[in-house]
């Protein structure tokens, strides 16, 4: 029986295909994909790769032809026996390693998820760190459920005007086409539960996405019986003003506890990715007083089962609120608490400089007891950052571990170095991709073969690019100015830089054009030119951001750098797939000490695209001087016009003397061997140490079993 009531009937020899489609599990699956491609390539492109999409509009003959096709019946086949392979719970590493901690599980929370641009409720990186997170956890087996938003606007759109100014639309979504459906509680009804926010209660529908082993469960306020201000609390990412935003929180916290009670979920462990999902800790110590825990039992309870993941170094990335606001917003939930409500609110109590305020950051960091940040650098700046939290306690002694980041190599890995790396690596390489010593491999594979793949990858950029401005110019009848901004100049032979992030100040995207006139000569050299692709959204409400980026794309249009600048709009997981593959350099330009860790990099660096950028987040420990470029003007102190001039200088020295003449360094086949050195240490020593399957091996290790077991231990004792 069909999932969706907008599909058509399926031939019953191919009837689970709403049941691949549904579950994001294909996405990372090239069997899968291909099952997809071979039903109907026109629509599986028409509808960016969303095969709910693509199942709702194929014509009921392509499907019976299909269903009689045995080739493609055979690839079905195939798809569907390793679909119920990934969705078993039995014989995975997570059970090898902890068989005793069988059916316990792991809540993780987080404010959005990147999985897939069909459901377009991410906004960046820590989205996307998300999305790898749950995705490299199924892989292991590992039991975690997500909890976040359902957001039916999703995070805006973005268009770039004549003058260069960002534009903001939200499009609603069409929830037929979206792979969710309606989470159930225990006895089989929809489920939907109640949060009480200030004076009154608002209902919350769950919704339940699949992603192979992992369950994630999504809030949504968009119910007729709430007032249509609480309708929009759920609406959009990152929208609205603070009164929004913490009542979008408190949803999140309290209402995600509650949902997962409702679908029969009972985590022993909550991992809070953020301090945006810090109000799951208000409801864990009412539940826990409830059942008769003194403030302080609770507390203790809590900071045994709870994990919190800090994302950034940048103050004004965390979130505050004035005392009279949480206690306005709380209203309704202080009643367990009783005498212990300041008690809570001294949990979240932390001064910035402008007197105490509740921060969310200050009241995960008391209340959980495995605490990380997300490079070993930041590591370090947030133990001194957070300094007044711990007092006299030595910097060393401070409760704040590190797990850097990585990427789910198979999501962000291009087809193409797939198939080399299984010639080469074996053809079991993707089971075991987090082995330093599988990688050495990598440098017996011929350059004239690796070159191929990565031209080829190239190639496909520039097609995606064109095409992009294509549509651009046919559909939103744009001037003949932004089809050249948006890289229809471009020379699909000339080495190419990548930047692709947030624009805001700290990441500083002008860098590179600190000097016009020294990055033309390098952009318009003759013989060995280089261009710029940039891409990138703003904050709605940042406008310094959006000022930088209006600044960028006007350079995109200035003849001086004849047009090799160019800006692409809208930036989402699908662009990042093509940019991430197909530029031959990563360039990042952060102040340091601001990048916490950073993803983009290392996904470019396993497709064999050198990370040019400064010893910054994961560069700090990532650079092994043989892999890729550090920018370091040996700038110190507060002044920030002297480092950008310094880095800036380093940054084109490195262009001059080390990256272009690389690049350009060819054999009479025309292969750059000194390059491609570059390009194959990039893979070899960050693919195993970066990716989302060490990471995610790291918190079991270190942070979810020592969790359980104590959990374990607690229930065997009562």
């Amino acid at each position: 029986m069909n999932r969706y009531s907008n599909l058509p009937p399926l031939p019953s020899r191919i009837s689970r295909l709403d049941d691949l489609a549904v579950d994001l599990w294909w996405s990372w699956h090239a069997e899968a994909r291909t099952v997809f491609r071979r039903l109907d390539y026109t629509l599986w492109r028409a509808t960016a790769h969303n095969p709910v999409r693509m199942l709702a509009l194929v014509p009921a003959a392509r499907l019976d032809a299909a269903a009689a096709d045995s080739e493609f019946v055979r690839l079905y086949d195939r798809a569907m026996e390793a679909l119920d392979a990934a969705r078993a719970a039995h014989n995975t590493w997570w059970t090898n390693r902890s068989p005793l901690l069988t059916g316990q599980s792991i809540a993780y929370f987080s404010a959005e998820f990147a999985l897939h641009q069909s459901l377009p409720i991410y906004a960046g990186g820590l989205g996307v760190l998300a999305g790898d997170h749950c995705k490299e956890a199924g892989d292991l087996g590992v039991p975690l459920i997500g909890v976040g938003f359902m957001y039916p606007q999703g995070y805006f759109h973005q268009r770039i005007s004549a003058e260069g100014w960002q534009e903001e639309t939200y499009e609603q979504l069409n929830w037929a086409d979206a792979p969710i459906e309606p989470a159930t509680t225990v006895d089989g009804r929809p489920c939907i539960t109640a949060v009480p926010l200030g004076d009154r209660s608002v209902l919350v529908a769950v919704w339940r996405v699949r992603v192979g082993r992992v369950q994630l469960y999504l809030l949504d306020t968009d119910l007729d019986e709430n007032a249509p201000w609480d309708r929009e609390l759920s609406a959009r990412l990152y929208g609205g003003d603070r009164e929004t935003r913490i009542q979008q929180e408190i949803v999140l916290g309290i209402g995600g506890v509650r949902a997962l009670k409702a679908v029969g979920a009972d985590p022993a462990v909550f991992h809070l990715n953020e301090g945006h999902a810090g109000f799951v800790v208000l409801q864990r110590i009412r539940d826990l007083i409830e059942r008769g825990s003194s403030f302080d039992e609770a507390l203790a309870e809590i900071r045994a089962t709870t994990v919190f993941t800090t994302h950034t170094p940048v103050a004004a990335g965390h979130d505050t609120f004035p005392f009279q606001l949480v206690e306005k917003h709380l209203a309704g939930l202080w009643g367990t608490l009783g005498s212990n409500r300041d008690k809570f609110l001294a949990l979240g109590s932390h001064d910035s400089g402008a007197g105490p305020q509740f921060n969310m950051t200050a009241l995960a960091l008391r209340s959980a007891g495995g605490i990380n940040a997300v490079s070993q650098l930041h590591g370090s700046v947030t133990r001194g950052m957070w300094s007044s939290i711990w007092g006299a306690t030595a910097e060393s002694e401070r409760r704040v571990g590190a797990v850097t980041n990585g990427v789910h190599v198979p999501t962000w890995i291009s087809s193409g170095l797939s198939n080399l790396f299984a010639t080469y690596l074996g053809a079991d390489w993707l089971d075991r991709h987090d082995e330093p010593a599988l990688w050495d491999n990598v440098l017996a594979i011929p350059d004239d073969e690796l070159w191929a793949v990565r031209l080829a990858l190239k190639q496909y950029l520039f097609t995606f690019v064109r095409e992009r401005a294509r549509q651009r110019w046919t559909e939103e009848r744009v001037g003949i100015p932004r089809v050249v901004a948006a890289g229809t100049l471009l020379d699909p032979d000339a080495l190419t830089l990548g930047f692709a992030r947030r624009f805001t100040g700290y990441k500083r995207p002008e860098l590179v054009f600190h000097d016009p006139d020294r990055l033309a000569r390098i952009l318009n050299a003759t013989g060995r030119p280089v261009q710029l692709i940039f891409a990138g959204k703003s904050h709605p409400a940042d406008d310094v951001g959006k000022h930088h980026l209006q600044h960028v794309y006007k350079r995109a249009l200035d003849p001086l750098f004849g047009g090799r600048v160019a800006f692409i709009d809208d930036y989402d997981l699908h662009v990042a797939h093509f940019l991430v593959q197909g530029c031959d350099v990563w360039l990042n330009t952060p102040r340091k000490p601001n990048e916490a860790s950073g993803t983009s990099g290392m996904k470019a660096a396993i497709n064999g695209v050198p990370h040019l950028s400064i010893g910054d987040g994961w560069w700090a420990e990532g650079f092994t001087g043989a892999n890729g470029w550090v920018i370091d003007g040996g700038a110190s102190g507060d002044n920030d016009e002297a480092s950008d001039a310094a880095d800036a200088n380093a940054l084109y020295r490195l262009l001059e003397e080390d990256v272009v003449p690389a690049f350009y360094d060819r054999d009479h086949s025309n292969i750059p061997h000194r390059w491609l050195a570059t390009v194959k240490e990039s893979i070899r020593s960050v693919a195993p140490r970066f990716s989302a399957r060490r990471m995610v091996k790291e918190y079991a290790d270190r942070m979810y079993a020592p969790a359980l077991e104590r959990r374990r231990s607690e229930e065997v004792r009562k």
